[in-house]
């Protein structure tokens, strides 16, 4: 066989994981640890826990968690001939986890004062890919995160208000209201 003839080689990408996909998009934050707890090997669970943990500026944790993602992703991509150095592209969505697990370990190191780890993370994030920072960055911050609240709380902070506004009613029971305030219509003609 030929240069010409060879088949082109495949791009590294870890495996596809939809269960537990499935598991984090059906569950909440909270959930996260019994998906790590019941796929312990899925980079794509570590990461998203190492997520939460940076997202709530638990830097430690969001090392070692991302840690943990990033070396079962390594394991993964090595299995199917990767070899470091190499490209893991992020338009292949499953690659996304490593690519999010190397950023994650990366902002927790310079959160750790870790400035050589964080470097050498920084460099095997752009080699893996170079457009994966400025992506993550656009798609996946801390500041993203929204507060989730229950329809129990909604009703909670309601009658909260109902019964301040009641009190406050009460309280000014009787007196009089104000007259509106005239605004002086100065240099007008």
């Amino acid at each position: 066989m030929t240069a010409d003839e060879s088949t082109q080689e495949t791009e590294a990408s870890l495996a596809d994981e939809p269960e537990v996909r499935q598991a984090l998009a059906d569950g909440n934050r909270g959930s996260v640890v019994a998906v790590v707890a019941d796929h312990p090997s899925s980079p794509l669970a570590w990461t998203e826990l190492a997520d939460i943990a940076d997202s709530e500026g638990r830097a430690i944790e969001a090392f070692a968690f991302a840690s943990v993602a990033a070396e079962f992703a390594r394991d993964q991509l090595a299995a199917s001939g990767w070899q470091p150095g190499e490209a893991v592209p992020w338009s292949d969505e499953r690659n996304r986890a490593f690519l999010r697990a190397l950023d994650t370990q990366r902002r927790a190191a310079i959160e750790l004062g870790l400035n050589d780890r964080a470097a050498r993370l920084a460099g095997e994030l752009s080699s893996a890919d170079p457009d994966a920072p400025a992506r993550i960055a656009s798609e996946f911050t801390p500041t993203q995160l929204i507060s989730v609240v229950t329809t129990a709380q909604l009703f909670e902070a309601a009658a909260a208000n109902e019964a301040h506004t009641a009190a406050v009613v009460e309280a000014r029971a009787g007196e009089p209201l104000a007259e509106p305030a005239v605004l002086d219509a100065a240099g007008e003609d």
